[in-house]
């Protein structure tokens, strides 16, 4: 059941204005990379910090829960769908360099909403090097510094010194670096507050160099990640010294199915959504594959992917 009421769907309306979009019982599964998920009460899409703000605040006073969504490229929605207002920062996408550059480098300002690929192929041109890491990371800014994504060639933590989030009552907050709580595929960044941008320091490089480390990152994913189908990247964090790809693979699971989800043949690390899969489905996978890892060699794998959203029956 929803919880907009019609006074709270009006209220809203009024606090978006003509300033960016808002769409009612939206599927999730238009808006994550594993076409799973039922339907949000509210999907809004801001173009500016102010009307991010004033959603907030609206629904704050309501008591309606607002909460950020990015690509959805690691997320799981359960099949009843999220209840409240998901708020998409699209619109606000700008990358841009400050005016702070000395010999060793430059601070760079990136909105949430911008795609890790447009902050890579601006790092490019401007021969600013310290994130070809995203060569290999799906999804957008706020989504990768919540969850820090990365790869082998580093993390957002490597490159980020300012960090700037709105409250859920719609208060602005600033954290330096140290005080995010950058790990592993993880911070300390509050669940309840949505990153709106973040200060770079990125350090010269010239383009040849970071053009050639990128495509050999991409060459290397694409020759040993699945494609081609939805899925979420990694389902799972890799154990301390150990890999979850190939802890899943021991256990001959590559290609077993629940439903329309599937262990991949190709990495056993991307549980995918073959053909149509449902949460219901894909959870059920998770488990199944958590259960054989732990039976054969005693390790509870953590996921990577975020779930959330209530059960419920695919609409």
């Amino acid at each position: 059941m929803t919880l907009l009421d019609e006074g709270a769907r009006k209220a809203l309306i009024d606090a978006m204005g003509t300033d960016g979009e808002v769409r009612f019982d939206e599927p999730m599964s238009r808006h994550t990379t594993l076409r799973i998920g039922g339907p949000v009460d509210a999907w809004v899409m801001p173009t500016h910090y102010q009307v991010l703000a004033n959603v907030r605040t609206a629904m704050h006073a309501r008591g309606i829960p607002t909460f950020g969504i990015g690509s959805g490229s690691n997320l799981l929605v359960r099949d009843g769908g999220l209840r409240g207002v998901a708020i998409n920062l699209r619109h606000m996408a700008q990358v841009a360099r400050l005016t702070d550059v000395d010999e060793d480098g430059a601070n760079v300002w990136v909105e949430a909403g911008a795609a890790t690929g447009r902050v890579l192929a601006y790092a490019t041109i401007e021969e600013l090097g310290g994130v070809e890491f995203l060569g290999g990371v799906p999804g957008t800014v706020g989504g990768g510094l919540v969850m820090n994504a990365g790869t082998y060639l580093g993390e957002w933590k490597d490159v980020t010194t300012r960090v700037f989030s709105i409250d859920s009552a719609g208060h602005t907050i600033v954290r330096e670096a140290a005080a995010c709580g950058f790990g592993y595929r993880t911070s300390s960044l509050p669940a309840d507050e949505i990153v709106t941008h973040a200060r770079l320091r990125l350090p010269h490089r010239p383009r040849l160099e970071i053009q050639t480390v990128v495509r050999e990152l991409r060459d290397r994913r694409k020759a040993r990640e699945p494609s081609a189908v939805p899925n979420s990247g990694s389902t799972f964090k890799n154990p301390t010294g150990e890999f979850a790809g190939r802890l899943i693979e021991a256990c001959g699971l590559k290609g077993t199915r629940v439903g329309g989800c599937e262990v991949s043949p190709v990495h056993a690390n991307w549980l995918v959504n073959a053909d149509r899969g449902t949460a219901r489905e894909l959870l059920a996978l998770i488990e199944l594959v958590r259960a054989a890892v732990v039976e054969r060699s005693g390790v509870r794998l953590e996921l990577e992917v975020k779930v959330i959203g209530e059960e419920g029956e695919v609409p």
